[in-house]
């Protein structure tokens, strides 16, 4: 038995309804939890996670609404030493009359900025006298519209498509209440619908990409046991729509700090010890942290399984609206070990971690 992934299944056409579930491959539960002990040493043991590393590595969430680094930049000094590429920083809270000076800040930092997360409010509709800086949507660097979704409206579907139709990325912050509606989910997808109409009929691509954060890992309660989450409803519900997300081409996902409530639990130092390498990450994580990764694994599979490696995106701070706590550097960790123990190959680690915030977050692309 392998615990590598199945091959990222072809997309399926887009005259397949986009409500309701979808059949798809999935990983068994063996991916999450380990062996019996009755299984010997047949049993084939999963990648040592220290054998897979990034070569580069963007941070594609970096919420600073003053413009300042440092605090960001000393989290992962240690873990990602030679290895930052750069930058996505998020102004989230900041003061819509502070952000030119911002914007000029940003351009004299040290770390490269690849992109600026600017507020904007899906809410209010097309924007009537759009603010200076987002008269070139290819500046550098890049501008890109950072909003949130509570419910789908006339107002919002228009000013996505406006958004998109000049020039714009959106990362969308989805704040609904996917957990326990059905409903929730639909409304995403009728936005998507609306907004972008490419997908279903002969009208032209947009020029920006959609981002979605708060869905990888989505909101949980860790109360519930793993056992159980694979046979619940909301989980699949969240493999149904995964895959009808997945369908619109300019969908990405960003892989962030989940809101579960508690702080990303840190990786342990590592003790001078006679046990065999294979099995030293296994001794030094803590239980918390062996349950969020199985946790965390369970919600990568589906996810790859729709959007492949190509439009999965790192970044390392949670939710603006959520009240988790994450160290950076703690939570790079247990990202990186988590697509590692899912059997993912350099390339795979590669573009998650890299090479797809390059993509999506550069002057260049747009």
């Amino acid at each position: 038995m392998s615990n590598a992934l199945p091959p990222t299944p072809t997309s399926p056409g887009l005259s397949v309804r986009r409500k309701g579930l979808k059949t798809h491959p999935t990983l068994p539960l063996s991916a999450f939890t380990p062996p019996s002990t009755g299984t010997g040493e047949q049993f084939p043991l999963p990648p040592d996670p220290s054998t897979i590393h990034p070569t580069n590595v963007i941070d594609a969430h970096v919420i600073a609404p003053s413009g300042d680094l440092s605090d960001w930049f000393a989290q992962v000094d240690e873990a990602l030493k030679g290895k930052i590429g750069g930058a996505v920083l998020s102004l989230h809270g900041a003061e819509p009359s502070a952000i030119d000076d911002l914007l000029a800040k940003v351009a004299t930092s040290q770390t490269p900025i690849h992109a600026v997360l600017v507020p904007f409010s899906l809410e209010d509709g097309i924007p009537a006298n759009p603010p200076k800086y987002l008269s070139d949507a290819t500046r550098n660097p890049l501008i890109v519209l950072s909003a949130s979704f509570t419910k789908n409206t006339p107002a919002v579907a228009e000013a996505l498509k406006w958004a998109l139709d000049n020039g714009f990325s959106v990362d969308i912050d989805v704040q609904t209440n996917l957990k326990d509606s059905e409903s929730e989910w639909e409304a995403l997808e009728e936005l998507f619908g609306k907004a972008m109409p490419h997908e279903t009929e002969d009208a032209p691509k947009p020029k920006g990409k959609v981002v979605l954060t708060n869905l990888l890992p989505p909101p949980d309660d860790l109360h519930l046991p793993i056992v159980k989450l694979l046979t619940h409803s909301t989980y699949q519900a969240y493999q149904s729509h995964c895959a009808a997300l997945s369908l619109y081409s300019n969908v990405y996902v960003k892989f962030i700090p989940p809101s579960w409530g508690s702080p990303t639990p840190p990786t342990p130092a590592p003790t001078v010890t006679e046990t065999p390498a294979e099995s030293e990450y296994e001794i030094r994580d803590t239980n918390e942290k062996r349950e969020w990764k199985r946790r965390i694994k369970m919600y990568i599979g589906p996810c790859l399984e729709a959007f492949g490696y190509s439009r999965i995106i790192y970044g390392s701070s949670p939710s603006p609206f959520s009240h988790s706590k994450s160290n950076a550097a703690d939570w790079y960790e247990l990202a990186r070990e988590s697509f590692a123990e899912l059997g993912t190959e350099q390339e795979g680690v590669d573009a998650v971690f890299y090479g797809n915030a390059k993509l999506v977050y550069s002057s260049e692309s747009s």
